[in-house]
């Protein structure tokens, strides 16, 4: 640790030596009000580094028509606004991503040795996230223009659409008016509707398919189902939607998912998951059963051959002829049959499986844990729709694999990248 200290040490000097040389300096650069601003003077600014604090020297000009200053070079370093590094604002996107801001408070002063606050890693992580978020959502606004990129390629053999939502803790200005699950409580949660898209080119000997090793890319947010439709168009879109053979959207039973899927994606298979509609024959057993696990148990083995196998009609045939042990019960029952009717089509199973493709929506159900549960849903956390939605867009990027082209695409001199 000391040498590393020392090695740190001597590389701020250095770096301090090449940012407060004088140079030289235009005698106008052009002022935002449309005039030209004169040089004035040179000034000073601490920054913190991937090497430790330095003194960044740089030329200030004031415009004589609305008396605003500026330092060009802090644009052209990326620093403006800012006492911290591109290299080092980079270090606390990743952490605060990862983590509690704390935590990654810890691991930069543990690993880099950079000494921060818990609320400079928030800010921080916050503002790269944002950024992300605002720069899809320019895309996602040219995209509802049919301004779409021309996206060039092999042919996909098959390719995936999963959607879902999960609900975040929020801190109580942003539930208002919003009702919660239970009548009479108010919401405590808000939910993020998150959609990934992967590709699958084979299957196993046994004909189940296998999903192409990372293919797999997300998206999402807090936001309106029609607001999220256009985010999950421009990302299939993005990933070869038009150049796919076989396309397939997985599911559960959200309405707003199929209304979706019918809008930006017709034509396209649509596909419940089983394991969803498993649990519909679960809540039937349930309710023909109430205290008895076994009962349950054994009349879900005998009836969901029929799921399994297609046999939807039969299925609810079966349902609709049961006699209810209460009006309770008959509405139940009345409900679950109607949720197979409606979803008939998108449960032959078999003939999706001689087709070689995924019945189960486990990657999407996956995500909802790992990208969102496992950093936003942490104990005592509480958040704000645009801090959540900063967090969820750093993740979605890093998950993606996007997150260098992100900071590569990021304008920043080569020699201040490389040394900061």
């Amino acid at each position: 640790m000391a040498a590393r200290d020392s090695v740190h040490r001597m590389g701020a000097a250095m770096l301090t030596g090449l940012l407060t040389s004088e140079g030289n300096h235009a005698a106008h650069t052009p002022c935002l009000c449309g005039q030209l601003a004169r040089y004035h003077d040179r000034r000073s600014k601490q920054l913190l580094t991937i090497v430790g604090p330095v003194k960044l020297n740089r030329a200030y000009y004031l415009c004589p028509s609305c008396h605003q200053g500026q330092c060009p070079t802090d644009s052209e370093l990326d620093v403006k606004g800012t006492e911290c590094s591109p290299a080092v604002r980079r270090m606390m996107a990743m952490v605060g991503s990862e983590s509690s801001f704390d935590t990654g408070r810890a691991q930069l002063e543990l690993l880099a040795n950079l000494k921060v606050t818990t609320k400079t890693v928030e800010r921080q992580a916050e503002a790269i996230g944002a950024d992300i978020a605002a720069k899809e959502q320019k895309h996602v606004a040219a995209a509802m223009q049919l301004n779409l990129p021309i996206v060039t390629g092999d042919a996909i053999p098959i390719i995936y659409i999963e959607m879902d939502g999960t609900g975040v803790p929020v801190i109580r200005s942003a539930t208002e008016g919003r009702k919660g699950k239970s009548p009479g409580e108010p919401a405590h949660t808000r939910e993020v509707k998150l959609g990934c898209v992967f590709t699958q080119t084979t299957h196993d000997k046994k004909g189940y398919a296998i999903r192409d090793p990372a293919s797999t890319t997300y998206t999402g947010a807090i936001e309106t189902a029609a607001e999220f439709g256009g985010r999950i168009y421009l990302e299939a879109w993005n990933r070869g939607w038009s150049r796919a053979l076989l396309k397939v959207v997985i599911a559960d039973g959200a309405e707003w998912i199929w209304n979706l899927a019918d809008q930006h994606f017709p034509g396209a298979i649509q596909i419940v998951d089983l394991y969803h509609a498993r649990e519909h024959l679960w809540k039937v057993a349930r309710c023909l059963f109430p205290l008895d696990r076994s009962a349950q148990s054994r009349w879900l083995l005998r009836h969901k051959p029929k799921l399994d196998g297609g046999q939807i009609e039969a299925l609810v045939k079966y349902l609709r002829s049961l006699n209810a042990l209460s009006p309770e019960a008959a509405e139940i029952l009345e409900l679950e049959a109607a949720y197979f009717v409606k979803n008939a089509a998108r449960m032959r199973y078999p003939k999706f499986r001689s087709q070689h493709l995924f019945v189960g929506s486990g990657v999407i159900e996956a995500g909802c844990k790992t990208l969102i549960g496992k950093r936003l849903k942490q104990s005592g956390m509480f958040w704000s729709v645009p801090g959540a939605n900063a967090i969820i867009a750093l993740r979605c990027s890093h998950l993606s694999a996007r997150f260098e082209s992100y900071w590569e695409d990021r304008v920043a001199p080569t020699l201040f990248t490389n040394a900061a």
